[in-house]
């Protein structure tokens, strides 16, 4: 992170420090979270929220600033009684609390808060906490020392944000039950053991959007994603269950919808008919600027030990699945290639170990399906694009999904999906993204299209051929789509972590490891490996 001497500190930043300093690091770098806990802190603001309803003896959101110390901040309310007195006082909402206190970062706000407006020449003769759930005022001492203590708190912020490197997180410390960067901070996770605190990395409720029929229009209407073909309505959906979008094909977005998307971080990924991803949009406002850059200069470098963990986690993976749905003994030559990625010395060597593990995988593959469909689908071997068959059709769409799910997963973390550790950033294609999804290829994408043939919600009606290629009819890619989406928002035990999580929380998770990795908090990386 570069030096902040010349910008003023937020003072609500020096609280959080106070609080602890990796959740300040964390705000500095632009990480937000959509957690209860700041719903509720920002309900409870809406009364002090607008300036214009200030009154003479109490006024409301008074911005203050302090040169000599280099701050920046707002004051809720500053009241003034009918003796002159005047009292600075914040809004404080206690949505994990049993019982309004009065904290150590309350203090350091508040004399910060002090210590800004006496430098504009008010004078503040007392400071208090109004708890808006309890509706009870608690009088705060603010003397010498707490102003020194606040002080010493905006030092040593200082200190940190000039820092190169992330602060450790806290270990097994109550603060981080009650705090609402938990979920991208991942305190219980970096030592890649059990934890017994259930992750929040995204809100759960939030679905990805796919627009998947040819001709269609989405648009933004009265706070609803509206999708028409023509005149007829196909589906609508609140703005606020939208996590991500992706379109399919021949499907346009209007402008005010892609802004609003935009505006909330949500990236939309455009996929052609086959599942090729062709670009994707992401807000301009990203956090972790810092560690991008160092991303960037360990992709150029190398990072042995990222490549082993998403290679040796692959094979094993590959292996699991052969064991469970197919025949004979190829599972135990791809547990001895997972050994063997799991030591290797270079990534030249990565390569040769997980291109034999490739071979040997799609050789068997065929086993995992049923005898009459391994009649009509003719899968000879693993062809991209384009498809020579009906498995590679169903296998290169879901392979695209996957890859838009881990672009939106890295984007969330503030990572480019160009800058891998496996595959080469010099192929022009999203290289750590590429990276990110071969742990999760065979457990999500080809469980996907095993279950959809064996089902039989594919069909030889669901294809067409055209001139030795194999595509997904309309019918088809719906059917995948949908069977994709069940699988990644159905619930597994995390094999490190130990609670239960959906597959696409996972992605997001292992990016987070990743970007632990980079920032320096993150002592080796280990990938999703399915028993």
């Amino acid at each position: 992170m570069t030096s902040v001497d010349e910008q003023p500190i937020p003072i609500r930043l020096v609280a959080h420090h106070a609080f602890c300093p990796r959740r300040a690091w964390l705000e500095a770098l632009g990480e937000t979270t959509d957690t209860h806990q700041v719903a509720v802190g920002v309900a409870a603001h809406h009364a002090v929220d607008d300036p214009g309803r200030s009154r003479a003896q109490a006024m409301r959101s008074v911005d203050v600033l302090s040169a000599e110390h280099g701050l920046v901040g707002r004051c809720d309310s500053v009241q003034i009684d009918d003796d002159g007195r005047t009292t600075v006082v914040e809004y404080k909402s206690t949505p994990v609390r049993r019982r309004p206190a009065v904290t150590d970062a309350m203090r350091v706000q508040l004399a910060l808060q002090t210590i800004a407006l006496r430098e504009q020449g008010r004078t503040v003769d007392a400071a208090a906490i109004w708890f808006v759930d309890h509706r009870q005022y608690a009088d705060v001492a603010i003397g010498p020392d707490e102003l020194d203590a606040a002080l010493e708190q905006l030092r040593r912020l200082r200190a940190v944000l000039d820092a190169q490197t992330a602060p450790e997180p806290l270990v097994d410390d109550p603060r981080c039950r009650t705090c609402s960067h938990a979920g991208v901070c991942l305190p219980d996770e970096r030592a890649l053991e059990p934890v017994t605190r259930r992750v929040l990395v995204a809100d759960p409720d939030s679905q990805v959007l796919h627009l998947a029929t040819p001709g269609a229009r989405a648009a933004l209407r009265s706070g609803r994603v509206r999708v028409v073909k023509g005149d007829d309505e196909l589906r609508t959906v609140p703005i606020e269950r939208v996590l991500a979008l992706v379109v399919h094909g021949n499907v346009d977005v209007s402008s005010g919808l892609l802004r609003e998307l935009l505006w909330r971080r949500c990236p939309t990924v455009w996929c052609s008919g086959t599942g090729r991803v062709i670009g994707w949009a992401s807000s301009a406002n990203s956090p972790n600027g810092g560690p991008r850059v160092h991303q960037h200069v360990a992709s150029a470098n190398g990072h042995l030990g990222l490549a082993r963990g998403f290679v040796a986690a692959k094979i094993g993976n590959q292996a699991t699945m052969i064991r469970r749905h197919g025949e004979g003994d190829a599972h135990a030559t791809l547990r001895r290639l997972q050994r063997r990625a799991d030591d290797a010395t270079s990534t030249a060597e990565l390569y040769g170990i997980e291109g034999d593990a490739a071979a040997r995988y799609f050789e068997a593959f065929t086993t995992m399906l049923s005898p009459s469909v391994r009649q009509w689908a003719s899968f000879a071997g693993r062809t991209r694009r384009p498809a020579s068959d009906p498995v590679n059709a169903a296998l290169n769409l879901t392979y695209g999904l996957l890859l838009s799910d881990a672009i939106r997963a890295i984007v969330a973390c503030g990572l480019d999906p160009h800058a891998g550790f496996l595959h080469s950033s010099g192929r022009n294609k999203p290289a750590l993204a590429l990276d990110l999804i071969e742990e999760f290829r065979a457990p999500v994408a080809d469980s996907v299209v095993i279950g959809t043939f064996n089902n039989g919600e594919l069909k030889p009606a669901s294809f067409s051929h055209v001139t030795g290629s194999t595509r997904l009819r309309d019918s088809g890619r719906a059917a995948v789509i949908t069977a994709y989406e069940r699988r990644v928002t159905t619930s597994f035990r995390h094999p490190i972590f130990g609670y239960d999580v959906t597959w696409r929380r996972a992605m997001e998770v292992q990016a987070r490891l990743i970007l632990g990795v980079l920032d320096g908090t993150q002592h080796r990386y280990k990938g999703v490996t399915v028993r």
